[in-house]
């Protein structure tokens, strides 16, 4: 049977809290971070800059992922070039259109031609993928991030369309595909298998590699447990 340190793809830790972040830097098995505005909002982060240049002091040997929140192409672009003279091991994270639906791919050509590290964030469909590899520089690394989780949200799987994206970025061997937003921890041994290069997933995603392996028949007794000890905790009765 395999183990986890049996897998090939990159493990990333997605999340905002410094802690819990610190924490998982400890585990040599976590090869970077990510995060974004919605996680750092949700952590009650108030200060971008200053959380990001503390992350960074922190973690210097392992590529941390930030995002602009700008909405127009120009601001964007003085976002990431800030952004990105924060630390070595940035990666920049450019969505791939604003609010309006503008594609970003002018930026990221420019931006990836001046050699910043980027992460094209937010993409959902082979096209968008496709419009990626063909303005990135094939000499600069950059992550290229597909919401595989939120595509299988809408019912539809998408081990196929992580495959055709590793096919579309052949050509950019510097790009490393990313399977974002997963929802469970099979997701890892699916991303694994096809070889994507990197997924990042949440503390309570991570947290379950303990179980990766583990006897069903053990786990199954601990579940009853489970179930009789919350209901006599509680004080039930009928």
């Amino acid at each position: 049977m395999l183990s986890v340190s049996d897998l090939t793809i990159k493990l990333f830790a997605d999340g905002a809290d410094m802690d819990s972040i610190l924490a998982l830097y400890k585990d040599p098995n976590i090869k970077g971070f990510t995060t974004n505005p919605t996680l750092m909002n949700k952590a009650g982060i108030k200060d971008y800059e200053g959380f990001s240049r503390s992350l960074l002091a922190r973690i210097t040997d392992r590529p941390i992922s930030l995002e602009v929140f700008a909405d127009d192409l120009e601001s964007m672009a003085v976002q990431a070039r800030k952004i990105a003279s924060w630390g070595k091991n940035v990666n920049v994270k450019i969505p791939i259109t604003n609010t309006k639906g503008v594609t970003t791919a002018p930026l990221i050509r420019e931006l990836s031609k001046e050699g910043v590290v980027l992460n094209i964030t937010a993409l959902m469909t082979l096209a968008q993928v496709q419009e990626v590899a063909e303005v990135l520089d094939p000499d600069v690394p950059a992550i290229v991030s597909v919401f595989a989780g939120r595509v299988a949200d809408t019912g539809v799987d998408p081990v196929p369309l992580m495959q055709a994206a590793l096919v579309a970025l052949r050509d950019r061997p510097k790009a490393e595909l990313l399977w974002a937003s997963p929802r469970e921890l099979l997701n890892v041994f699916q991303a694994d298998a096809i070889g994507t290069h990197i997924i990042t997933a949440t503390p309570d995603i991570l947290n379950k590699l303990k179980l990766f392996g583990k006897d069903l028949t053990e786990y199954s007794l601990d579940t009853v447990k489970m179930f009789y000890n919350d209901a006599t905790a509680a004080g039930f009765i009928i």
